[in-house]
This record gives structure tokens, C-alpha cells and sequence, in this order.
């Protein structure tokens, strides 16, 4: 497995960028990958990512209606938050296994 230095730690990755072990995940590494996807994190974005790692960690489906569901933001506001593949970025992000309705 390739690795990659985040935030002074050298994490194993996909091929892709995903995380191997998202217990390696913290909120400066967060920050250093959404740099790279040009993404400025604020609170509310952390609100997303720890909705979408409790969701991971629960063994449950990630899919753009839940996370419009969910109570943390809607639908227009996440694609606003992660343009261009939203769900794809915010699993990146949250250094979480990349889900498989994404391409």
C-alpha cells in the first residue's frame, strides 16, 4: 500500500487517497486533505465529517439522501461544502473507506 505524510504522520492509502485504518484520522489530517482538494474546512464541515465516520463506524450505508436526511445539512448545502464529487471528497475527508455507489 502506497503511504502519504499528513500532518507529520505517514498514513497508508489507496491508490485513490482513501485512508487504510481511519482510526489514524484526526482533525489536522481532515484539514491537510481537504487543502489538497481545495476545501477550507469550518465547523460546520466537521459536523458532516463526524456524521459521516459515527455512520461508517455503525456499519451503515452512506448515501447523499442520508446525509440530506440526517438533520446535520441538506443536500444543497453539502454539494455547495464538497463541489464536484461531495460524498466522494467528504469520505476522503473524513478518512473513511470510499463508498461503493461512488464510481
Amino acid at each position: 500500500m502506497p503511504t502519504k505524510s499528513l500532518a507529520g504522520v505517514n498514513i497508508e492509502v489507496t491508490e485513490e487517497g482513501y485512508m487504510i485504518n481511519s482510526s489514524d484520522w484526526s482533525e489536522d489530517i481532515a484539514k491537510e486533505i481537504a487543502k489538497e482538494e481545495g476545501i477550507e474546512l469550518t465547523d460546520e464541515h466537521f459536523k458532516v465529517l463526524e456524521f459521516i465516520r459515527n455512520k461508517v463506524a455503525n456499519g451503515e450505508t452512506l448515501t447523499i439522501r442520508g446525509i440530506n436526511k440526517s438533520g446535520v445539512v441538506d443536500a444543497k448545502t453539502f454539494y455547495k461544502m464538497f463541489p464536484g464529487a461531495p460524498l466522494k471528497k467528504a469520505t476522503k475527508i473524513a478518512g473513511v473507506a470510499k463508498p461503493e455507489s461512488c464510481i
